[in-house]
């Protein structure tokens, strides 16, 4: 009798724990869908605050002088047009300037790409005499500001009379510390068995590099793409300062053409605005996760 009472105490106490289990599990999903719902309430509303100038002025690049001039707050354009898009067109080459942008940002990316893979693989994988001097002055130099060593480039260039050309725009910036530094944080995580493995198959540097450790590297490669044709396509102080003619000039230059004392050309220069960070915005969305990936994948070895 006394083991039959036991029995029964011993099935409700096991029931009794499997309904406060059911019950701890519930609360904790209800909780975790309570804070993912706020958090994504939150960063809809970050988001909506961050973009909403955005959104803003491709609305005002499709609205008329008459709408935007008005002391109502016009959202929408209740007439959208292209006329703005078309003015700043005929205003300006921009279509040109589009282009040597393009052309400019484009030879930089692919110039920094392959210059700082060789140098990282100099760092990384090759032994030679003072290479650790040698990449802590590299390193250095990207504590040294862009105005400070401007006057000297721009004397530099213009003994070697390559003013308003391509090479001016492009050769100063083939290669950079950043892409050094991020190459070689990305290297460092394979192992020198890997290099060493490949000498004695008899396999080069440069086949090593482009055979091996380029196919290894794709997130680097893509963070690095990314990195540099937004900054080559944002550049504005060394264009304005080495290009004269409107067939050299780049779209960050040419925008500033479209600005006029008159209050009428503010849509036009808008419109303008919304043509040429497209392809910025576009590169960073395609590219973005690449450039996450490639921005922490060498911050840790293994």
């Amino acid at each position: 009798m006394d083991s039959t009472i036991t029995a029964e105490r011993n099935k409700m106490s096991e029931a009794e724990i499997a309904r406060l289990y059911q019950e701890a599990n519930q609360k904790a999903l209800i909780k975790r869908r309570v804070e993912r719902t706020a958090l994504v309430a939150v960063n809809i509303a970050a988001a909506f605050v961050i973009l909403l100038p955005l959104f803003y002025a491709v609305s005002i690049a499709f609205m008329p002088s008459s709408e935007l001039f008005t002391t109502e707050l016009n959202l929408f354009p209740s007439s959208p047009t292209m006329d703005n898009f078309k003015e700043a067109m005929r205003k300006i080459p921009l279509g040109r300037f589009i282009l040597n942008s393009f052309i400019v940002a484009g030879a930089i990316t692919f110039g920094q790409i392959i210059s700082c893979s060789l140098a990282a693989f100099s760092f990384s994988f090759l032994d030679f005499k003072g290479k650790n001097v040698l990449f802590m002055i590299v390193m250095a130099t990207m504590m040294i500001p862009g105005e400070a060593t401007i006057i000297s480039n721009y004397l530099t260039v213009s003994r070697l009379k390559w003013l308003d050309s391509y090479q001016v725009l492009i050769i100063p910036y083939l290669t950079s510390a950043m892409g050094i530094f991020l190459f070689r944080q990305f290297y460092m995580t394979f192992p020198i068995s890997l290099y060493e493995s490949a000498k004695i198959d008899g396999c080069s540097n440069i086949k090593f590099i482009f055979r091996i450790l380029i196919p290894l590297t794709k997130a680097a490669i893509g963070a690095m793409a990314v990195y540099t044709f937004i900054n080559a396509w944002n550049m504005y102080m060394w264009p304005l300062l080495v290009t004269g003619s409107d067939s050299m000039r780049t779209v960050q230059i040419g925008i500033g053409m479209l600005d006029s004392v008159d209050s009428q050309s503010i849509s036009m220069m808008i419109a303008g605005v919304v043509m040429i960070i497209i392809p910025s915005i576009s590169v960073f969305l395609i590219g973005q996760k690449q450039l996450i990936h490639g921005m922490f994948s060498g911050a840790v070895k293994g």
